[in-house]
């Protein structure tokens, strides 16, 4: 019997040292794992109906936990906390000791996102299916035990710092009050919605010193006398959608980005969920990484910085969308020109000064230049899944400048707010750039 358990501990011993893998850094050193992981934490918003400000504020406090994690590998990487002065260091690994800062950034980055989404289950499935592919590396138990655990130190510091941003407050601040206007804001077909996110100039910002920090000018007066600045502008929107070319068409569904796009037939409506702005972004920002073959760590950083740049930017413009409260293109044409105009695309709820996505594009676009170079051309491929073409883009400049002039296409802006949202959120990638060191190759 004693010679029989010796014989089975020697299996189990040999067992346990073959599964074990001296170069198991190599498979966890490939940045797919971490990209397929971003990916889920996409998908989960798309599911749960985020707003733009809202997703990105998730995107944000899950890619800033996965590098603060991952960077311990080189230590001559910056901390978010050197730029961010709210956010105090991370709890520190024992570097007496190895780890696998990869999973460690894996798992710090999904169990942050799973903090702040609804649907937690799919995220925990993701946080099992890594952990998973990071036990069959051969990684030695150890190791793997140790980064697990610090992995969830990491997460806790990053949720405790993220549950100061206000955002909590905000959820019971007024709601946005109609008024009796002309020239503000009113909800619009088909669901006529209550404006969102009407307080987001209360959460924190990351790298700003206030929300207003970029305050652009103000929209054009509103006076539609035949002739005037805001009667023309009026006019620009109306006859470009009435002229719309099937490539304008084509460019404004490709950028539309609606997460709730409400659909009427009849008496019958559904709703089609897509990503947001900033989650095209996000995506542009996966596709560059892997089109660059940037490693694990410079992966995790791109993400980090594209995601705390789209934070302040949807700050910024949100500041002024509800400082300004201006209606919308479809709201003045059909109470003033033609009331059975339409937009191409589905006017979203809330006010049009600046554009969302003209703000959120120059940031993200200044940024990833900054990152990657001026003349990255790439393929984006971010609306396949949501049943449309990819588009070929000769920079992330050129990119930027089709999804704002998409607002003109798709009848939801006026010039000023594409022109200025541009303006306005270049001026937030160059301070983040700033901030964070990031230097043009």
């Amino acid at each position: 019997m004693f010679r029989f358990l010796t014989i089975l501990s020697i299996a189990v011993l040999a067992l346990s040292c073959k599964r074990e893998n001296k170069d198991y850094g190599k498979q966890t050193d490939d940045p797919t794992i971490y990209h397929q992981s971003f990916k889920a934490l996409t998908d989960v918003i798309v599911h749960d109906i985020f707003s733009p400000p809202v997703a990105s504020r998730i995107y944000t406090y899950s890619a800033i936990a996965g590098y603060e994690a991952a960077r311990w590998k080189d230590s001559s990487l910056p901390s978010f906390s050197e730029s961010v002065k709210h956010l105090k260091p991370v709890p520190a690994p024992d570097t007496s000791l190895e780890y696998s800062y990869e999973m460690a950034g894996t798992l710090a980055m999904l169990k942050v996102g799973r903090a702040l989404i609804f649907s937690e289950d799919s995220i925990t499935k993701k946080i099992t299916a890594a952990e998973e592919f990071y036990r069959k590396s051969g990684m030695p138990e150890e190791i793997y035990n140790r980064t697990v655990t610090w992995s969830d130190s990491v997460a806790a510091h990053i949720i405790r710092w993220s549950g100061k941003d206000n955002y909590k407050q905000t959820r019971s601040f007024p709601k946005y009050s109609i008024l009796n206007d002309a020239a503000t804001w009113k909800p619009t077909p088909p669901g006529y919605m209550d404006g969102i996110e009407p307080s987001w100039n209360k959460i924190r910002t990351m790298y700003m010193d206030s929300s207003a920090q970029f305050k652009p000018a103000p929209p054009t007066k509103y006076d539609m006398t035949k002739g005037s600045p805001y009667y023309n502008e009026t006019m620009e929107v109306y006859n470009a959608v009435k002229n719309a070319t099937p490539e304008m068409i084509e460019i404004a569904n490709f950028w539309d980005c609606n997460p709730f796009k409400l659909n009427v037939t009849g008496h019958v409506m559904h709703a089609t969920k897509k990503i947001s702005p900033g989650g095209h972004w996000i995506n542009i920002t996966a596709l560059a990484c892997k089109q660059a073959k940037l490693d694990f760590l410079q992966s995790s950083r791109a993400y980090a910085t594209v995601s705390s740049g789209l934070f302040d930017a949807f700050i910024s413009c949100w500041d002024e969308k509800y400082r300004s409260v201006a209606t919308r293109p479809e709201t003045v044409i059909n109470e003033k020109i033609d009331p059975e105009w339409l937009p191409i695309l589905q006017t979203p709820p809330f006010p049009e000064y600046t554009s969302g996505h003209s703000v959120a594009s120059g940031a993200a676009s200044v940024i990833l230049t900054n990152l990657l170079g001026d003349n990255f051309a790439f393929t984006d491929d971010t609306e396949v899944e949501f049943g449309l073409d990819t588009r070929n883009f000769t920079s992330f400049s050129q990119a930027a400048d089709e999804a704002a002039i998409s607002r003109l296409y798709g009848g939801i802006h006026f010039m000023p707010a594409i022109k200025n949202g541009v303006e306005q959120g270049r001026a937030i990638g160059n301070l983040v750039s700033e901030k964070c060191g990031i230097i043009k190759k």
